[in-house]
């Protein structure tokens, strides 16, 4: 009794304080040009997924499928799958190596590129330092929080159009060069030693912050060998806050080199790597953007400030319009559903992106919205607020979907209707040759990109195609069969209390689209 007391307690101060704090981010809203939009009025839970589609969720929520252990096991070598796009943009490749306890140093490989391709390599870093886990993240759950430290750091350039920009950037004291000297290629130089008390990293922006919140999965495969993932902390996507940003979310996971999906020639390329001869990955086929269809999220995505979700998406690209659902969770594993967001507008493409080669720029706009809720707590929080939009106050059921678009949108959660957004779009192609789609990643300050000036340059997990059929809608008929239902432990609740900290430091929460 005295364990559900302190649950009940720390729900109730936990969303007492939350619609306290919260705050909307709202800014002039302009028309996007776009063909005419035909509204869905059937935007309901009654209707289906295409099953492909539904099968793909259930079966990235498979309980049996996917285990993490805290702590995590670290020792090994770890490796990029792909060519990484960071916040600028930056374009990279990693590849991390841990030794084995109780030294705990690790030797990380980053290849930096000038293209997205990852085909020109410009510079790398030799990163060398130590890590020691601290403990289970109360604010990501189901991550591991750890220190690290410094011992050294060196960089080879690649290129002579490399070392013409980066001239400009490194000081050339710093690097142990007398005045009128001069970079060279290939040449290794050292940026940084703790114990000489050298530091050149400020001039490149390098933070290895990404190691201070770690967490390794393991997937299980019915026909084949186990595969491994690290998932390494966020970078942060304004560059003034990069060095500084303790992470909360994650990046594109990191593939064990033993032990990694097949088949995946880059992470073969990344793993013979060294700081003298990048890896040059090999060309991918050039895919013009086209929405058409289903996509589904291929894991239970995290973002910053603890939030855990799976989307779906549909696209009809001859009307220009897209409906999304957004199955908001509390647990890394997705299984613990809170609430559901359907949201549905139109967008207009508007070219071929000058920063991300292969990206298209659009603009979408958001001009009605629909909010399933789960969790008894926030059902509650929803049905007692007073003068604040969110549908109709007292008439919130679990599991029944309400409309907030004849409110513009839901204060509590942050969304703002009709609402405008610059996004940044590109296709691939999976290991096993299926389309992929990535969206712009969002602001790590949660704000929304609602100006042109923010537009993302990276990306988030890319979402799978599912089905190709047009005039699908996407449907939450209900949570996953593999979840266990809205039902709060006692870790769980502790874990939401420290949500509210979250949200005390950012002063505002807002759901995160696309």
């Amino acid at each position: 009794m005295a364990e559900e007391r302190l649950i009940h307690l720390l729900k109730t101060t936990w969303m007492v304080f939350l619609v306290q704090v919260l705050c909307v981010r709202g800014s002039k809203l302009w028309e996007a040009p776009t063909a005419p939009l035909v509204p869905h009025a059937n935007l309901s839970t009654r209707l289906f997924w295409e099953p492909q589609c539904q099968t793909q969720l259930r079966h990235l929520q498979s309980e049996a499928r996917i285990t993490a252990t805290i702590p995590p096991k670290l020792e090994g070598h770890w490796v990029s799958s792909r060519c990484e796009v960071r916040p600028g943009p930056e374009f990279l490749t990693r590849s991390y190596t841990f030794y084995q306890s109780p030294t705990c140093l690790f030797r990380a490989l980053q290849h930096y590129y000038s293209d997205s391709e990852c085909h020109i390599p410009t510079f790398s870093l030799v990163i060398r330092g130590k890590l020691r886990l601290r403990q289970a993240s109360w604010i990501t759950h189901g991550a591991t929080e750890a220190e690290h430290h410094l011992h050294k750091v060196g960089m080879v350039i690649h290129s002579q159009k490399a070392v013409y920009h980066l001239a400009t950037r490194l000081p050339f004291s710093c690097l142990g060069l007398k005045a009128g000297g001069q970079l060279v290629p290939h040449r290794f130089y050292e940026l940084f030693n703790a114990k000489a008390e050298k530091d050149c990293l400020g001039a490149l922006g390098l933070s290895m912050m990404e190691l201070e919140l770690l967490r390794v999965e393991t997937h299980h495969h019915p026909h084949s060998r186990p595969t491994q993932e690290m998932f390494l902390g966020d970078v942060h996507t304004d560059w003034n806050e990069r060095v500084h940003h303790r992470p909360t979310g994650y990046q594109e996971p990191l593939q064990n080199a033993m032990h990694h999906i097949h088949p995946c020639p880059v992470c073969a390329l990344v793993y013979r790597s060294s700081e003298q001869h990048p890896p040059i990955l090999p060309p991918s086929p050039s895919i013009p953007l086209d929405l058409n269809g289903n996509w589904v999220s291929q894991r239970c995505e995290s973002r910053p400030d603890v939030l855990f979700l799976t989307r779906f998406f549909v696209f009809n690209e001859e009307q220009r319009i897209w409906e999304g659902t957004y199955q908001h969770y509390t647990d890394p594993m997705c299984r613990q559903p809170s609430f559901t967001l359907l949201a549905s507008g139109h967008y207009a493409k508007v070219g071929q992106s000058v920063k991300v080669r292969g990206a298209t720029e659009l603009i979408f706009k958001v001009t009605r919205a629909k909010v399933i809720v789960y969790d008894q707590a926030l059902l509650r929080e929803f049905n007692s607020t007073q003068n604040r939009r969110c549908g109709q106050a007292g008439g919130w059921e679990t599991g029944v979907e309400q409309d907030i678009t004849w409110t513009d949108g839901c204060d509590a959660l942050g969304v703002r209707l009709p609402h405008k957004e610059y996004e940044l779009f590109k296709m691939g192609v999976d290991h096993k040759g299926r389309p992929l789609l990535y969206s712009g990643e969002r602001p790590t300050d949660g704000s929304s990109p609602d100006r042109l000036a923010k537009r993302p340059t990276s990306f988030q997990t890319p979402m799978v195609q599912c089905s190709t059929r047009v005039g699908v809608e996407p449907r939450y008929s209900s949570f996953s069969d593999h979840s266990t239902g809205p039902k709060i432990s006692f870790a769980n609740a502790l874990h939401s209390s420290l949500i509210l900290l979250t949200i005390l430091n950012a002063g505002c929460w807002n759901i995160y689209l696309f």
